[in-house]
C-alpha cells in the first residue's frame, strides 16, 4: 500500500474519537489500581531494574494489541506503533492528572517517588486505554446497517491465528493480575491456603476458563467445529492458556516484590493463587477481543 493510499485512508474524525475512547478507557480499566495504596507505595521502594523490565515488556505488548484494536485501522506497523504510543502517552497522562486529583502526588515528593509512581500506573492505563476503543467503540443497536462490517472499524470480526489467541490470553492475564498482584494479601493467601486448598484452586481455574469460553455462552464463545472432541479445545487452548496465566503471575509476583524473601513453597501457593484471576483474564480477553 502506497503512502498517498494510506494518508487518504486516514480518518481524523474516527482517530480521534478512538483517542477519546482511548482515554475513558484508561479511566475506567485503571481506576482501580489508581485507587490501591500498594501501588502509590511501590513507586518509591521499588527496584528501578525491574520496573524498567516491565515498561519495555509493556512497549511490544502495545504494539500487537493496538494492530488488532487500535485507535483507527491501521496497515502497517508504522501505524501501530503510532496507536501504541499515543496509548503509553495516555496512559501516563491520565495516571498523573488522576493521582494529582486524588491527592496521591504532591509537590513535596521526590522526583523519584513521582516518577515511579506515575510509570506503575501507565502501565494499566495505557493497555485500558487500548481496551477502552475495544469495549466502548461500536454502533448504535437503531442503525439499519449495525449488522454490517464497518471496513473503518479497528475492532471486528478477524481470523486469529493460534499465536494470536494465546497472545490475547497473555494480555487478559496481564492486566488482571496487574490489579492484585502488588497487594498483600497475594502472600497473605498463599500462608493459608493448604496443598489441597492449592489443587482445588488450579482446578476452578481450569473450569472458569474452558466455561467462559466455551460452555456458558458468553457473547464472544467460541464453538466447536462439528466433529472435533470435547477434549481438543480443552488441551489445545486451555491448558496452554492457563499456563500462560501462570507464567504471566509469576512475573507479577516477582516484579513487585511478592516473592522475596518467602520459601519456594510459598511462591508456588502465591503462583498458584494469583493464576485465578489470571486465568479469567485470559478466558475474557478471548471473549471481548
Amino acid at each position: 500500500m502506497s503512502v498517498a493510499t494510506t494518508r487518504e485512508d486516514f480518518n481524523s474524525s474516527k482517530f480521534f474519537a478512538g483517542i477519546a475512547r482511548g482515554i475513558a478507557g484508561a479511566l475506567l480499566f485503571a481506576l482501580p489500581m489508581f485507587m490501591t495504596m500498594e501501588m502509590w507505595e511501590l513507586g518509591f521502594y521499588m527496584d528501578r531494574g525491574r520496573l524498567f523490565l516491565l515498561l519495555i515488556v509493556n512497549i511490544p505488548l502495545l504494539v500487537i494489541l493496538s494492530d488488532r484494536i487500535g485507535f483507527e485501522r491501521t496497515s502497517t506497523w508504522r501505524q501501530a506503533i503510532r496507536d501504541a504510543s499515543i496509548a503509553y502517552g495516555l496512559g501516563v497522562l491520565g495516571s498523573a492528572l488522576i493521582l494529582i486529583v486524588m491527592g496521591v502526588l504532591k509537590y513535596d515528593q521526590s522526583p523519584h517517588e513521582i516518577i515511579g509512581i506515575i510509570a506503575i500506573q501507565a502501565i494499566p492505563a495505557s493497555i485500558g486505554a487500548m481496551l477502552g476503543r475495544s469495549q466502548l467503540g461500536g454502533q448504535s443497536d437503531d442503525d439499519d446497517d449495525a449488522k454490517e462490517v464497518d471496513s473503518d472499524d479497528p475492532v471486528q470480526e478477524r481470523e486469529t491465528t493460534y499465536a494470536g489467541e494465546l497472545f490475547l490470553m497473555a494480555v487478559g492475564a496481564l492486566f488482571l493480575n496487574l490489579n492484585v498482584a502488588p497487594t498483600e494479601e497475594m502472600i497473605l493467601l498463599s500462608y493459608k491456603m493448604t496443598p489441597w486448598h492449592g489443587l482445588l484452586m488450579i482446578a476452578a481455574s481450569l473450569a472458569v476458563m474452558h466455561g467462559f469460553v466455551y460452555a456458558l455462552s458468553f457473547k464472544g464463545s467460541h464453538d466447536l467445529a462439528e466433529g472435533t472432541p470435547s477434549w481438543h479445545a480443552f488441551v489445545r487452548f486451555t491448558l496452554p492458556g492457563y499456563v500462560i496465566a501462570g507464567l504471566i503471575s509469576a512475573y507479577c509476583l516477582w516484579t513487585f516484590h511478592r516473592t522475596d524473601d518467602i520459601g519456594s513453597t510459598q511462591i508456588l501457593m502465591a503462583v498458584v493463587v494469583l493464576s485465578f484471576p489470571g486465568a479469567i483474564g485470559a478466558a475474557a480477553a478471548r471473549l471481548i477481543l
